[in-house]
């Protein structure tokens, strides 16, 4: 109810605020200056461009500061800044600068912050002191005494933030005091940046001398620095209007151009600022995608073949939970030899409440049981690591519900005895599919598309299987970093870390027993996250020079006691 009474006082006051400015916006005068502009589009643009040279600068002197961020992050955090102060309320589009780098970087908080800070007190201080020079009349007579304590106080965080560069850079840090160079490019981002209202003004017809256009810019950011409202509108327009009227723009004229120029900023902010959000890698969420080849924690080179023992046995393990009417079943025909290598068959019962172990037991497998249900994930993570103890020609994982085919083992296991490939996926959609379920077919094709979008490759067709390979050292450094499923975090674990890839038709049919545990909105909500940490932890890993041989156990014990922390997790059965 307060709710609803809250949005009520809102829409009630949004109504009245548009009704009032109905009433007193000269609607003409601001459909002249839109039209001015349109048909002055290269003079628009041109203001544009100085408007985004300007932020290039201010790009390039943050760098200055801080050597380790790059020239693209830079410019990004600038812009989610930009975009977030003219969305937010409270001028919280600024701690933007310092989350966007902290969120994107490996830069430590300290130099962050130190160099953001000071940098952003250097420009407040140098846009007052620009105005000064340019229309030192108009600032006296506006800003009154309160001018003087407001450049002491600016120059006072400055002050502060350059003593605090200057400790973290004798402690080691990676920031630097801001060159000359970076304060002149400060000075002149605000000249460039003034540009834009000096534009709207001489095609509107009242052209303002260079120096008025800096001194409104002035009073604009001046005002905006304690705005209420997002993107400080009506401050900005206030603010505006009255340092044009000052320099004898008409007042409805003046209107006119200071709510058309807060309008062509703010169209720039959310545009590039949207482009900011996820340009350059990573995106303000972090990584969403594998990096691409040659980039900083990119994918590393494929691991090159390794000898196969012609002793060593072939593992086919299988999770299972509660599969009594078809694991003794699957389990019996699973071949005996593959390739002249003998096939060991492991199940791993995730706290099963029926007779699979015992079946499964009977029917020739070695069963290894999971106290409690841990989930699939838990399951197939046990698997992979008790198949790899063996040092194993190759791992062979397989659903244990009668949806494959056990038959087609030697198949998916082909690639890994060749040596062509360390990961295999048997995919449906380039086999033979009996039957599937309309909507599970539908949201098979859309998660392996996302999954190949995530991975950067274009044969990926099944993302989902059931039925997949390892080459030993591919088993030995799998992981599985949640318990609720395997599917695309295990793909992209093994992806990043550079093994082979391939995929072999296989067939399929609809389970005729039982029911899959996976729920659409249950999936999304458990796997989605899992996915971002994948993708994120890899590459912190990467960035932070570890072998990809030393921190696979590490996270894997750190699962597997999660796990146990959490006996309730979901049912271990097929994933798709």
């Amino acid at each position: 109810m307060l709710r609803w009474m809250r949005y009520g006082a809102g829409a009630l006051v949004l109504g009245l605020a548009v009704g009032y400015l109905a009433t007193v916006v000269d609607a003409g005068a601001v459909g002249d200056v839109l039209g001015s502009l349109r048909a002055d589009a290269l003079g628009v643009s041109v203001a544009l461009g100085c408007y985004a040279a300007a932020f290039a600068l201010r790009a390039w002197a943050w760098r200055v500061a801080l050597p380790g961020l790059g020239l693209g992050q830079s410019w990004a955090a600038l812009h989610v800044s930009l975009l977030g102060n003219h969305v937010l309320p409270f001028r919280l589009g600024e701690p933007l600068r310092v989350t966007s780098v902290l969120r994107r970087t490996e830069l430590p908080t300290g130099s962050v912050v130190a160099s953001a800070v000071t940098l952003r007190a250097a420009d407040l201080l140098m846009v007052v002191m620009l105005a000064l020079v340019a229309a030192p009349t108009f600032v006296l007579d506006r800003a009154g005494w309160w001018i003087w304590p407001l450049l002491a106080a600016m120059a006072g965080v400055l002050a502060v933030g350059v003593v605090w560069i200057g400790r973290l850079a004798r402690q080691g840090g990676d920031v630097r005091r801001p060159t000359p160079t970076a304060w002149a490019a400060v000075l002149v981002a605000w000249t460039l940046e003034a540009v834009v209202v000096w534009e709207v003004c001489r095609v509107a017809g009242h052209a303002i001398s260079p120096a008025a256009a800096v001194a409104v810019t002035a009073a604009t950011i001046a005002v905006q620095t304690v705005a209420l409202t997002p993107g400080g509108i009506g401050s900005y327009e206030a603010a505006a209007t009255v340092a044009l009227i000052s320099f004898d723009v008409p007042a409805e004229q003046a209107f006119a151009i200071a709510l058309t120029t807060h309008a062509v900023k703010t169209a720039y902010s959310l545009l590039v600022g949207a482009v900011a959000l996820v340009a350059p890698a990573p995106t303000y969420w972090g990584w969403l995608r594998l990096p691409r080849n040659g980039g900083v924690g990119a994918t590393p080179p494929d691991h090159p073949p390794q000898p196969v023992d012609p002793s060593a046995p072939v593992v086919a393990f299988l999770p299972v939970h509660n599969e009594e009417q078809t694991v003794g079943d699957v389990v019996q025909r699973i071949p005996a030899e593959v390739d002249g290598h003998a096939v060991t068959t492991i199940v791993v019962d995730d706290g099963s409440s029926d007779r699979s172990a015992e079946l499964a037991e009977a029917a020739g497998a070695r069963v290894i049981r999971h106290p409690v249900n841990l989930g699939l994930g838990a399951a197939v993570r046990r698997g992979l690591a008790e198949a790899a103890a063996v040092s194993p020609a190759a791992v062979v994982y397989l659903d244990a519900d009668d949806e494959y085919f056990p038959e087609d083992l030697a198949v998916v296991a082909a690639p890994v005895l060749a040596g062509d490939a360390d990961y295999v996926v048997g995919s449906r959609f380039a086999g033979d599919i009996g039957r599937m379920l309309r909507r599970r077919r539908f949201g098979n094709r859309v998660l392996s598309r996302w999954l190949g979008w995530m991975a950067r490759r274009r044969d990926i067709t099944d993302g989902q299987s059931g039925f997949r390979a390892f080459s030993a050292q591919a088993a030995a450094e799998a992981e599985v970093v949640h318990d609720y499923n395997y599917a695309q975090i295990l793909t992209l674990d093994l992806l990043g870390k550079g093994f082979r890839y391939a995929e072999v038709p296989i067939r399929y049919r609809f389970r005729s027993t039982g029911a899959s545990f996976i729920r659409l909105g249950t999936y999304l909500r458990r796997v989605v996250p899992a996915v971002h940490r994948e993708l994120n932890t890899e590459h912190r890993q990467r960035t932070a020079g570890q072998s990809s041989t030393t921190w696979p156990a590490k996270r894997r014990r750190a699962a597997a006691q999660a796990a146990e922390s959490n006996p309730s997790s979901p049912s271990a059965s097929t994933a798709s």
